[in-house]
């Protein structure tokens, strides 16, 4: 009880000197609040991208692909095995065919609206009637749906916020085809919102791919009858197909990126976290220093060696949590919700999706910083320890 009354007392008096020594403990506040901010604004591209690509797509839905295929753009289903599928058991049920979309899958080049000398790709879907009531998360915001049988378009509203000409009454132009935008859609922040959708039929004879599709897009009664579907299929000779749950297909497609994000966020913050516990370290010495004298003092009336170091720590810390919470607010204000889009390097294709700033990356950040704190003062602390009392006393 003695140690620890000491060692809060101790603490207090250091906290309470920090603004006598304000401008060596604003370097160390700046610098761990740089890598905070560094790191959290990085972390928040992958969460984003992967909240995007984790909430697509459903439990309740099937998308079946050749097998083999790793994704729709590499895919490719026979208008034969399309009405095969559409037979499976566990479907839902729309007369006697299955509540099904026949797909297909191509890629336009457009420019981004925030570098029009720079173009992207992005994904062009084409529908059949039953791929709209499949989604029941979809809905049109602005404008209204394309009529099937023509050249009308509808736009995803991340598609539409960040490449050109897809705005209601805008025209895309890829190739010899012209396509008409008459409408904007929604699809609860999921990928979908990315890609710009049009007649399926429309999009065969645009694309000269006859009766063929990337995918079919299946409606299951239930989520737990989608082994049922699955193995109907996959025992089918005449099929040579892989099925998965739609959402799971989704979620996997993000994987590759967000591990490269985070990999990327963690090595440069890492560097500069170095730089920042070299500033923590330079702080504290600094302060240990100016106050050797009274640290001596302090030890020569009884106060122990352990107080000592852990006053030093204290303050250190509060330096890292001080910079760990500007660094966490400049980075949640600055970043949250930011729209953006990057290349998804298994389509090759452009996915629109927002920077999320979360209470967890914020807490992780604070975590690091209080850590570079202590790191940087376990040094400097042990330095005060380690101070010979007669010579300290001395410069009295």
């Amino acid at each position: 009880m003695y140690w620890l009354k000491q060692t809060i007392a101790v603490m207090a008096l250091n906290i309470r000197t920090i603004p006598a020594r304000l401008s060596s403990s604003a370097v160390s506040v700046v610098g761990i609040a740089g890598v905070v901010v560094v790191f959290v604004s990085v972390l928040s591209i992958a969460s984003g991208f992967q909240a995007a690509m984790q909430g697509s797509g459903s439990a309740s839905r099937a998308l079946v692909m050749r097998s083999g295929a790793d994704s729709e753009l590499t895919s490719g289903v026979s208008n034969v095995e399309s009405d095969i599928i559409k037979q499976a058991p566990g479907m839902l049920r729309d007369g006697q065919s299955g509540l099904a979309s026949s797909e297909m899958y191509v890629i336009l080049d457009l420019p981004k609206k925030s570098a029009p000398a720079t173009s992207a790709n992005v994904p062009m879907r084409g529908l059949e009637p039953a791929g709209l009531p499949l989604r029941p998360e979809v809905s049109i915001v602005e404008g209204r749906l394309f009529e099937f049988g023509t050249n009308e378009v509808i736009a995803g509203r991340g598609a539409s916020a960040q490449f050109v000409n897809l705005g209601v009454g805008d025209t895309v132009t890829s190739g010899q085809n012209r396509w008409q935008v008459v409408g904007i859609f929604e699809a609860d922040g999921g990928v979908s919102e990315t890609e710009v959708w049009t007649d399926v039929r429309t999009l065969q004879g645009a694309y000269r791919r006859g009766n063929t599709y990337q995918s079919v897009l299946a409606g299951l009664e239930s989520p737990e009858a989608f082994g049922t579907f699955r193995d109907w299929l996959t025992a089918n000779p005449q099929l040579n197909v892989s099925i998965r749950r739609e959402n799971e297909y989704y979620a996997s497609q993000g994987q590759t990126l967000s591990q490269l994000i985070q990999t990327v966020g963690v090595g440069i913050s890492l560097l500069m976290g170095l730089g920042a516990v070299f500033g923590a370290v330079l702080t504290m010495y600094t302060a240990v220093a100016t106050r050797s004298r009274e640290i001596a003092t302090l030890r020569a009336l009884g106060f122990e060696t352990s107080s000592v170091i852990v006053s030093v720590l204290a303050e250190s810390m509060v330096l890292g949590a001080v910079g760990g919470t500007i660094g966490g607010a400049l980075a949640y204000f600055g970043f949250n919700g930011y729209q953006t889009s990057t290349m998804n390097f298994q389509t090759f294709s452009q996915v629109a999706f927002a920077f999320r700033v979360t209470p967890a990356l914020l807490g992780l950040g604070l975590f690091c910083a209080l850590a570079m704190g202590l790191i940087g003062g376990l040094l400097p602390a042990l330095r005060a320890a380690s101070l010979p009392i007669p010579s300290a006393l001395r410069e009295l």
